[in-house]
C-alpha cells in the first residue's frame, strides 16, 4: 500500500484520522450541493447590494446584481433564480415614502413574475428598504397568491416613521420568534446592525397582532436582558412589554423586528445581517473575544442549505 508522511501520521493517529475523514465529509457535501443563483434586485438609491451579493457567495450561492430596469425589459429574467433579495439602501430616494414606489412597481408591471416565483419552491429575502418594499409590495402577505383574507393585509400592515421621529443608526440584539421561517432555521438570538427612519411595524387594527401570531408570521424582535426577565413572566417573546429604546431602535409594536410570510419561504428583516459576516465587524469583537465569522452569515447560509 502507498505510504507517505500524511498517511503515516494519520495510522500513528486515530483522532488525526478521525479529523481528516470528518473533513472529507465535509468538501463531498458541499461539492455534491446545488448551487442556487440569487438575484440581488437593486433600484434607483439601493446601496447595500454589493454587500449582500458578497454575503451569498460567501455563504456558497451564484449572486447576481440586477438592475429592475433589466427585469422590467425582461421579466421571464427572474425565473433563472431560486433566491429573489431586495436589498438594503433608499430607493427611488424614499421620496413617497420608503420602499413605495420600488413596491408599486413589482405589483404593478412584475406583478405575474413576482407571483410565478411565490407559487414556486424558492425563497425571498428583502432587508431594510427591501423589507419595506416587498412588505408594501404584499410579498409578505401573499397578494393573490392565496385564497385568504391575506390578500388585503398589506394595506393594513406597514413600516413607518421611528417613534424618536429621526434616522437611527446602532447595534441591536434579535431574538427569532418564529420556527417558521427558512432563513432563521436554528438560530435562537443574533446581533446585527439596523440603520433606518422607517422601521416601526404598525397596524391598522390591533387584532391583526393576534392573527400575525397565530400564523407564525412574527419572524424576530428586538431583544434585551431586560426582554429575558419579562419572558419570564409571560412565557412568549411576542407578548412582552414594549421595550424602550435603545433595545427597540423604533418603537415597533411587539418589539417587531422581522416578519415572515405563512410558508417561511419570505423575510423581511429591518436589521441588516450583510453588515456582520467577520466577529471584526463587531464593535466589541476584542472586548468579547470573537472570532471567525459573524452572526449575520448564518441568515444567508441557511437559505443556500435550503436547496442543498
Amino acid at each position: 500500500m502507498k505510504t507517505g508522511p500524511l498517511a503515516d501520521k494519520i495510522r500513528s493517529n486515530p483522532e488525526s484520522g478521525r479529523l481528516a475523514n470528518s473533513v472529507l465529509r465535509q468538501f463531498l457535501v458541499k461539492s455534491t450541493m446545488a448551487v442556487p443563483r440569487v438575484c440581488v434586485l437593486r433600484a434607483p438609491g439601493t446601496n447595500c447590494d454589493v454587500e449582500t451579493a458578497h454575503a451569498f457567495e460567501l455563504a456558497g450561492a451564484s449572486a447576481d446584481r440586477v438592475h429592475l430596469f433589466r427585469l422590467l425589459e425582461n421579466p421571464e429574467k427572474l425565473r433563472e433564480y431560486q433566491i429573489l433579495c431586495v436589498p438594503g439602501g433608499f430607493s427611488y430616494g424614499d421620496d413617497l415614502g420608503a420602499g413605495v414606489i420600488f413596491s408599486r412597481q413589482l405589483r404593478g408591471q412584475l406583478n405575474e413574475a413576482m407571483r410565478e416565483f411565490l407559487q414556486s419552491d424558492k425563497l425571498v429575502l428583502g432587508i431594510c428598504n427591501g423589507f419595506q418594499t416587498i412588505l408594501k409590495a404584499g410579498l409578505l402577505m401573499r397578494r393573490g397568491i392565496e385564497n385568504t383574507a391575506e390578500k388585503s393585509w398589506e394595506d393594513q400592515v406597514t413600516l413607518t416613521w421611528n417613534a424618536n421621529g429621526r434616522y437611527t443608526d446602532r447595534w441591536v440584539r434579535l431574538k427569532v420568534t418564529s420556527c417558521n421561517s427558512v432563513f432563521l432555521k436554528g438560530i435562537d438570538e443574533f446581533d446585527v446592525p439596523m440603520a433606518h427612519a422607517e422601521g416601526r411595524i404598525a397596524l391598522k387594527h390591533p387584532e391583526l397582532l393576534d392573527q400575525l401570531r397565530e400564523n407564525n408570521q412574527l419572524a424576530a424582535c428586538y431583544w434585551s436582558p431586560a426582554a429575558v426577565e419579562l419572558l419570564k413572566v409571560c412565557g412568549d417573546p411576542t407578548r412582552i412589554a414594549l421595550l424602550p429604546e435603545p433595545e427597540n431602535p423604533n418603537g415597533s409594536i411587539a418589539n417587531i423586528a422581522g416578519l415572515c410570510d405563512t410558508t417561511g419561504r419570505v423575510l423581511g428583516l429591518m436589521p441588516h445581517p450583510e453588515r456582520f459576516l467577520f466577529a471584526t465587524q463587531h464593535p466589541q469583537w476584542t472586548r468579547r473575544g470573537l472570532r471567525g465569522e459573524g452572526d449575520g452569515i448564518k441568515v444567508f447560509r441557511n437559505a443556500v442549505e435550503y436547496f442543498g
